[in-house]
């Protein structure tokens, strides 16, 4: 069934979605494919970074993460961590300041003196229908958030990162398949490919791998924040399989990048868009 029409005031909550999200709290089985690795997740209060950081943590990781001002939801997805037996350490702060950056991955040294593996998920984005409707500081700040932020959080980690471990980066389908409403993110998301391309060689000779996750259309509360009421009712329906995606449909990609699994994996992007080709 899709989701009936609806909006909310960016950057949306979770408690406000109908239907709610399926992060998989109820599905999700660890089987220790993570087990005491440290992981760094940015805008996992909710959406894919909540359900990355649950399945992590029911894979056996300890999780500090971050999230811009949705405190409810950051307790909710450090309730899910610590259910599931791990640590969880919810740092507030905004990704569009380098100090932020630099402060999250510190948060993560100071309290488990490495970081195996880092996830940039947190995202920005606004639905537009002309150029001329784009203002310029939404310009800057959605770069600023998906791109710019991506590069401060891996050059402060690399030199806590260990050989094995593993940066992830949240692409999107946009990065391929531009919409024209979407210029911006789109832009970085395209970007975002193309710079984990760089950090797979660049970190290869540390032992560091670097790959993209790039989903299609997934309900979270980007959707209804960002998106006109119609759009959202509409949303995921052009796809093969005719639906959203779920969080919990996208984070065994992650997990499986995160593992030991993926040891001879870099440079790639996992698509999980319901049935549209990446090429």
């Amino acid at each position: 069934m899709p989701q009936p029409e609806q909006q909310q005031t960016a950057p949306g909550t979770t408690d406000e979605m109908t239907p709610k999200p399926d992060h998989g709290e109820e599905s999700y089985v660890g089987s220790g494919r993570l087990t005491d690795k440290i992981a760094v997740i940015t805008g996992a209060d909710s959406g894919i970074g909540r359900a990355v950081a649950l399945a992590f943590a029911r894979e056996g990781a300890n999780i500090v993460f971050g999230y811009l001002e949705e405190k409810t939801d950051a307790e909710e997805t450090a309730r899910l961590v610590v259910d599931a037996g791990r640590v969880a350490v919810p740092v507030q702060g905004d990704l569009t300041d380098p100090a932020a950056c630099r402060d999250l991955v510190a948060h993560a040294i100071d309290k488990f003196g490495r970081i195996d593996v880092l996830v940039h998920n947190a995202a920005f984005q606004r639905t537009h229908d002309a150029l001329d409707e784009i203002p310029d500081d939404e310009w800057d700040h959605t770069l600023a958030t998906n791109l710019s932020a991506y590069f401060h959080l891996v050059k402060a980690a690399v030199p806590a990162m260990p050989s094995g471990a593993s940066i992830i980066a949240t692409s999107s389908i946009q990065s391929d398949s531009p919409s024209p409403t979407l210029l911006p993110y789109a832009a970085t998301k395209a970007a975002i490919s193309n710079m984990t391309a760089s950090l797979s060689q660049l970190l290869g000779e540390k032992g560091i791998r670097a790959n993209v996750v790039a989903p299609g259309p997934i309900w979270t509360p980007l959707i209804p924040s960002t998106m006109p009421g119609e759009k959202v009712e509409q949303f995921g329906e052009d796809t093969p399989l005719g639906r959203a995606g779920q969080p919990a449909e996208v984070a065994p990609a992650f997990v499986m990048l995160a593992s030991d699994e993926a040891s001879y994996i870099s440079g790639s992007v996992i698509a999980v868009t319901g049935g549209k080709p990446i090429l």
